[in-house]
């Protein structure tokens, strides 16, 4: 397929293992990519550093855009908080959330507000499709990484009528078959960062590390970014 034949996606890449397997994903499937990469003074900001090179490693366009949440209360965004080293859920996103109490990772409103500059950009270049790695099954448990959440937005999308649908390819799958998908994709694993706490070496307790090692020795591989 020539490029100027490609439809065009816009992919929120965090520079993570679903992120990147996403992105991965929309290429194999013919999409000409366009990352959107966000700094929202996350501590775990070595992550941005990692979609960069993901998204150049893919050969895509990608923007990196700042914005400010200095009501956020979250860990990610507060230094002086500690992060949670006990993941409370992991294959069961049916859990009620009014049963459930969301760890202080969680960071209130953010994938509602990059999924909104996600469908302004996209509008603005004429792109049909948003591709977010959301994952609900080996996860901490956040509403918006929820299948349910999704089924809203694609809602509003069709009421917006702008002809722009999302897609979540990977909010079923574990992080086993994620990383099984990306390795057959050729995703570049050894760039990708998952750790929250934002150090130079990934910390190997908090949620994000702990789901990411029990994916690649569920899927019988070694994590190439692991010491």
């Amino acid at each position: 397929m020539d490029e100027s034949d490609k439809l065009k996606a816009v992919v929120l890449l965090s520079g993570g293992l679903d992120s990147s397997t996403a992105l991965y994903l929309a290429q194999r499937q013919g999409f000409e990519c366009h990352c959107l990469i966000f700094e929202y003074s996350q501590r775990h900001r070595r992550e941005i550093k990692s979609a960069v090179k993901v998204a150049k490693k893919a050969k895509c366009r990608f923007k990196i855009i700042k914005i400010k949440l200095p009501w956020s209360s979250s860990s990610l965004t507060d230094n002086r908080k500690d992060i949670p080293e006990n993941p409370q859920i992991k294959k069961r996103y049916s859990t009620p959330l009014k049963t459930f109490q969301l760890p202080s990772t969680y960071v209130p409103g953010r994938n509602t507000i990059f999924i909104s500059y996600a469908l302004s950009y996209a509008e603005s270049i004429n792109a049909k499709t948003i591709f977010i790695g959301a994952n609900a099954v080996d996860f901490s448990g956040y509403p918006d990484c929820r299948p349910k959440y999704y089924r809203a937005w694609k809602k509003l999308l069709k009421a917006l009528g702008a002809g722009v649908e999302i897609r979540v390819p990977l909010i079923g799958q574990t992080k086993e078959q994620i990383i099984k998908l990306g390795t057959k994709l050729k995703v570049p694993y050894k760039y990708t960062w998952s750790c929250y706490k934002g150090g130079r070496w990934p910390c190997g307790v908090c949620d994000s590390c702990k789901f990411r090692a029990k994916g690649f020795r569920e899927a019988g591989r070694k994590d190439p970014a692991a010491l």
